[in-house]
């Protein structure tokens, strides 16, 4: 019988198929090495954690991504509760149903007299979703599903607690966040694509944001609380893929991870987890969208960057007369070329530059969902192209 991921009745073929064939893990070790070569945690599933073969051929990466996300889910059930694919079910809704407590909008779409299969479905296609607006199509749907992981972690504390606070979320957020802008600030050699890749993984998240992360509480949010196994492999890993964003590690930043293994209380040698992220990368090379040569985010920036540049180009006269009526815009707009801005800097720039966009048609492009991502882009050309108003507002 034909699995179709995209029609409804997929989970409950899958799992009268496959669920016996699930592979069984005694240790977290060995199911987050599973995890590793599936490719769940990198947003690109190859593998589905079973013992026999499965034709994924006539399959998208999305409908890949579903399947694996599910098939992950089981498999963490199995090693921690019980092998019986109807009781996962029931406990894997009841998971959602807490958490919905939030009024998350994923419960709202399910029907309401749809059986718990169907409603899974539906909860699983709301958590793949991705923001399809014209700013972030092209990449979002990337960080998104790397950062599915969290869902399982979140189920491994519910099962092993029968409850899950809205917090968990948050915090592994953060932490995610945390740790990379960390694994960022190691790099001696940042390119603008990490910061705009810093940027994709904030909009992507649900319940946090970077800007609640101070620089000076970075360290403190990554290890603080208690951690599971899984979620140290998990936070490990998060840190190697960003250092990995440029295809190298230098030696610093291996120091740097070695330092991590100690500070999050892992086995290296045991895990070989180095080992399974590099392997996997040079394996699906040319078809991992996140490290290949045409990565999304250069290619977003390259292209961004150059259509933006025909807007304030063609629209440069109108951001003259704007900006004369601003000059407190400008002159933080000066500094930020010299020194970094305060918190509050950044916040009166980003609502300054955004109602002169509003003024301007062409501009509204940065007002759309996601559109706030561009406006580093758009304060690079500023200093280029208006030098004048520049130079009257810096001198006063």
């Amino acid at each position: 019988m034909q699995i179709n991921p995209s029609i409804n009745g997929w989970i409950d073929k899958f799992l009268n198929q496959y669920g016996t064939a699930v592979s069984d893990y005694t240790t977290d070790a060995s199911f987050f090495l599973s995890c590793q070569k599936s490719g769940l945690i990198y947003g690109y599933v190859v593998n589905y954690h079973l013992d026999s073969n499965l034709d994924d051929t006539k399959w998208d990466n999305e409908e890949k991504v579903k399947v694996g996300f599910l098939a992950t889910l089981f498999a963490l059930y199995k090693k921690n509760k019980d092998d019986d694919y109807q009781m996962f079910i029931e406990d894997l809704f009841q998971f959602y149903a807490v958490i919905s407590k939030g009024n998350f909008s994923f419960l709202n779409m399910v029907l309401p007299h749809a059986n718990s299969y169907q409603k899974l479905e539906s909860i699983i296609n709301e958590r793949l979703q991705t923001n399809d607006n014209i700013v972030t199509k092209n990449f979002t749907h990337l960080v998104t599903n790397s950062m599915l992981y969290i869902d399982i972690l979140a189920f491994e504390y519910y099962l092993n607690h029968n409850t899950i606070e809205l917090d968990f979320f948050k915090n592994l957020e953060r932490k995610c966040l945390a740790l990379i802008m960390f694994s960022l600030n190691v790099k001696k050699h940042k390119s603008e694509y990490d910061i705009i890749l810093l940027k994709m993984f904030e909009n992507s998240l649900r319940y946090s944001k970077v800007s609640k992360v101070k620089s000076n509480e970075i360290i403190d949010v990554v290890f603080e609380g208690n951690r599971s196994e899984l979620e140290s492999l998990y936070l490990y890993e998060i840190a190697h893929m960003t250092l990995l964003s440029d295809g190298i590690v230098y030696d610093y930043e291996q120091v740097f991870l070695s330092d991590l293994v100690l500070k999050l209380s892992l086995n290296k040698n045991n895990q070989n987890i180095d080992y399974e992220l590099v392997n996997f990368i040079n394996k699906h090379k040319k078809s991992l969208p996140f490290y290949n040569l045409n990565h999304p985010v250069k290619q977003f920036y390259t292209n961004t960057q150059d259509n933006i540049a025909k807007l304030v180009s063609r629209n440069k006269t109108r951001l003259l007369k704007e900006l004369s009526e601003s000059k407190e815009l400008v002159k933080l707009l000066g500094k930020s070329t010299q020194n970094e801005l305060s918190f509050e800097e950044k916040k009166k720039v980003k609502k300054q530059l955004l109602d002169i966009c509003k003024s301007i048609p062409s501009l509204t492009i940065f007002l759309l969902p996601g559109g706030g991502l561009l406006l580093p882009i758009l304060i690079k050309f500023i200093p280029q192209l208006l030098p004048s108003a520049f130079n009257e507002n810096l001198n006063d």
